[in-house]
């Protein structure tokens, strides 16, 4: 099978003409740095406390039998990333050495090869020692003196096998699932780094050529997003761009623009109308604008914009952007991230991060931030991943070779 040509220059070549119209600076690969959700920034492990026990191997079904029919469901399985049941050699070394020097029959059953298993009877904070004292010397071969510890282990699941092993050396034999409880699965964030990654770099070329082309218009801050859709196969068409227009009817002066006007809602915006345009000549129908001033400047005000906009949606029947991607400049406010997920955006991509006034990362915005001389924008918000969200996608930072310049802003505005 002959090698495939991965060079921007090809990868250029495949793409439509009208893209490779609209790129006139020169493209090189950049490089994608996954999001780490505000769960996966969060202290490496929250710990608390457990009960174990020990009984012989033989008496190690009835007591687990014992627990499921005392406790309710989610005590008995309360910590599934720990493992139910240890044998003794398998116990951390601080471990076995406490409970080995605590008897003789302690001793006795961490010597040569044991009969003996420990288990997890639940969270502490949610057992009674006494009555699980009471219902466990019901269980036959299990010591007159019945053995019940405390002791911490990790309440949340490792999210690596390194961090899985380091846990069983310091807390609890800890399992590894291959998934992520704290963001998006591992395996999503490799194979969607894949997908877009040769070609990242042609999507942020436009978004980073529109910035430039508002800024030198004064229509806007240099910023600029570029949406595009990717099918199976790795075909990929360019649905909308759009530039920043927060200054145009506003001016600068004692106010900071137009917040309608932001690249991300022109662009999702644009999305829109392809939309409804589609909607309109299947039923033969047009709408007329009632508004003499139009808040969101979402018709194309730059002659790249417009080249785009005249294109039909490759996909008109879908839910606005579900599954698309974008690429932005810069990272987005807080408004306009929440926009990207109504919208049901399937990934973003950016490129400056905005330390003080951004919505996408989980970091703490600002704090430690060498330029911005203490300056705290609070604490990291990682809107692209959240639980009580009722959607989440993928998103990355993209870091330029060199080829494409930076485009700076002042750090107090809202992208």
């Amino acid at each position: 099978m002959p090698h495939e040509d991965k060079s921007m220059g090809a990868v250029l070549v495949a793409q439509d003409p009208i893209v490779q119209s609209l790129v006139r600076e020169e493209v090189d690969h950049g490089v994608l740095i996954p999001l780490k959700t505000t769960l996966e920034l969060r202290d490496d492990h929250v710990t608390g406390r457990v009960l174990i026990t020990r009984t012989p191997v033989k008496s190690a079904n009835p007591t687990i039998s014992l627990l499921r029919d005392m406790l309710p469901e989610e005590i008995v399985k309360g910590v599934p990333h720990l493992r139910r049941c240890a044998k003794p050699g398998d116990l951390p070394a601080h471990l076995k050495t406490q409970f080995m020097n605590e008897t003789p029959q302690s001793r006795q059953i961490h010597t040569g090869k044991s009969n003996w298993i420990y288990i997890i009877l639940g969270p502490e904070s949610q057992l009674s020692r006494d009555e699980l004292v009471q219902a466990l010397k019901t269980i036959e071969g299990l010591e007159e003196d019945i053995f019940i510890r405390s002791v911490p282990v990790p309440m949340v699941a490792p999210t690596s096998q390194i961090q899985a092993a380091m846990w069983s050396q310091h807390f609890w034999p800890t399992l590894y699932r291959k998934n992520n409880p704290l963001g998006p699965h591992p395996a999503m964030v490799s194979r969607s780094t894949e997908e877009i990654t040769d070609d990242a770099a042609i999507w942020m070329t436009l978004a980073h050529q529109v910035a430039e082309q508002t800024q030198a218009a004064g229509h806007g801050e240099p910023m600029g997003a570029c949406i595009v859709q990717r099918e199976e196969g790795n075909k990929v068409t360019l649905v909308a761009l759009a530039a920043d227009a927060r200054w145009r009817c506003q001016g600068k002066t004692g106010c900071t623009g137009n917040p309608m006007a932001h690249s991300v809602l022109r662009a999702i915006s644009m999305v829109a109308q392809k939309l409804v345009r589609a909607e309109n000549k299947r039923t033969d129908t047009f709408q007329t604008p009632i508004l003499e001033f139009e808040a969101f400047q979402d018709k194309p005000l730059l002659d790249d914009e417009q080249k785009v906009f005249e294109i039909d949606h490759p996909s008109p029947d879908g839910y606005l952007c579900h599954g698309l991607e974008m690429y932005l400049t810069h990272e987005p406010c807080v408004m306009c991230s929440m926009a990207i997920l109504h919208s049901r955006m399937g990934k973003v991509v950016f490129r400056h991060r905005m330390p003080l006034t951004g919505g996408i990362c989980a970091e703490n915005r600002g704090s430690d931030h060498p330029s911005l001389n203490g300056a705290d924008g609070g604490r990291g918000l990682g809107l692209f991943w959240r639980r009580e969200l009722n959607w989440s996608l993928v998103a990355w930072e993209w870091e330029s070779n060199g080829c494409l310049k930076p485009l700076p802003v002042n750090q107090m505005i809202h992208a």
